[in-house]
């Protein structure tokens, strides 16, 4: 299954130090990690990232602050 974000969520890539906005996500199932399409704020590369290769950076809605 396939969840495409009406706004993209802004996201943090651990291995990079990289921010970019995640656009939709697909489900890993049962076993797997979930498989985030990201597009990076540094030249506009969309790249895919498990689960735990990113952290969402800001969301108000969850109370979710910026990393520092």
């Amino acid at each position: 299954m396939m969840l495409e974000f009406r706004n993209p969520i802004p996201v943090l890539v651990l291995a990079d130090k990289k921010k970019g906005y995640a656009l939709y996500v697909t489900s890993g199932g049962t076993f797997d990690n979930d498989l985030w399409c990201v597009v990076l704020c540094d030249g506009g590369i969309i790249r895919h990232y498990t689960s735990s290769q990113i952290l969402m950076q800001h969301n108000g809605t969850f109370e979710i602050t910026k990393l520092t």
